[in-house]
């Protein structure tokens, strides 16, 4: 009976990606441990990994108005310009993908320029105009504004992804009888669903993230989650160490859904297309 053995290589590999795999997971791991610890177990100079479990701090994050709101700011916010994103970009892509002219070079350029500027160069002259049309801190300003990133962000990605979508697919579709719509939602969409999934998570994450921006046009109404978060540490020293990893968990579930129910509904969908 032949004895199966690693190879020296193919063992570093698997060692160097557990490792990367542990570096990545813990931070999350050892933060969701936190928002479960009292403050005197978090800040001794020993950590403690036996500890006494609460939900004092879970508890007061959820009760607190200031985090419903800005909870539901965020997925407001965020989930319209997702939206936004998806409808306007993905159609975008695809034409500059598969009906390409001498602007096309310009145009995937332009959009790439839009993730070169600093958040502070796009928040103040948006802050002005906002402020000019009375829309400052109010939530239909942050979602055009996030628009304006999602739809970059997902077109810069989705272009590549129905480059890589066989011209022969498309082709055989026409002959068939497809039209331009029919070949784009029943062919292009379905076979780049993977890389399409990855570009419309990445843009949810992005403008779920963001911070600048979001603080420089709102005040109080339009207050999102990272922000109501910040305000948690903002005292001193007597920082309450449980209840800001709490509302980092908090902070990170939502991405998390999102990307689980996306790629849950997208393949339905696209089973769906294909049978």
């Amino acid at each position: 009976m032949k004895q199966y053995r690693l190879r020296p290589g193919r063992l570093i590999a698997k060692t160097v990606l557990a490792l990367a795999g542990f570096l990545a997971v813990f931070p999350l791991v050892w933060t969701a441990l936190n928002a479960l610890k009292n403050n005197v177990d978090i800040i001794t100079r020993v950590p403690k990994v036996i500890f006494t479990p609460t939900l004092a701090n879970i508890s007061y994050i959820l009760g607190r108005d200031s985090v419903l709101t800005g909870l539901y700011n965020s997925v407001v916010a965020c989930g319209s310009a997702v939206l936004v994103g998806i409808v306007l970009g993905l159609p975008a892509a695809y034409a500059v993908a598969r009906y390409p002219n001498r602007f096309a070079g310009d145009i995937q350029f332009f959009v790439l320029s839009l993730r070169f500027l600093p958040p502070v160069a796009v928040a103040i002259p948006l802050m002005v105009i906002w402020l000019q049309v009375g829309l400052y801190d109010t939530l239909p300003a942050l979602i055009v504004t996030y628009s304006l990133l999602t739809i970059s962000v997902i077109m810069w990605l989705a272009i590549p992804a129905f480059q890589g979508v066989p011209k022969e697919i498309e082709e055989a579709a026409f002959v068939d009888g497809y039209g331009a719509y029919s070949v784009f939602w029943r062919i292009a969409l379905p076979v780049a669903a993977r890389s399409l999934i990855g570009a419309i998570a990445f843009s949810f994450v992005l403008v779920w993230n963001e911070f600048l921006i979001a603080l420089m046009l709102s005040s109080s109404n339009a207050k999102t989650l990272p922000i109501v978060a910040s305000e948690l540490s903002q005292q001193g020293m007597n920082v309450p160490w449980g209840i800001l990893n709490a509302s980092v968990v908090l902070l990170s579930l939502p991405p998390l859904l999102f990307l689980g129910v996306l790629s849950g509904f997208l393949n339905s969908v696209f089973r769906q297309k294909k049978s």
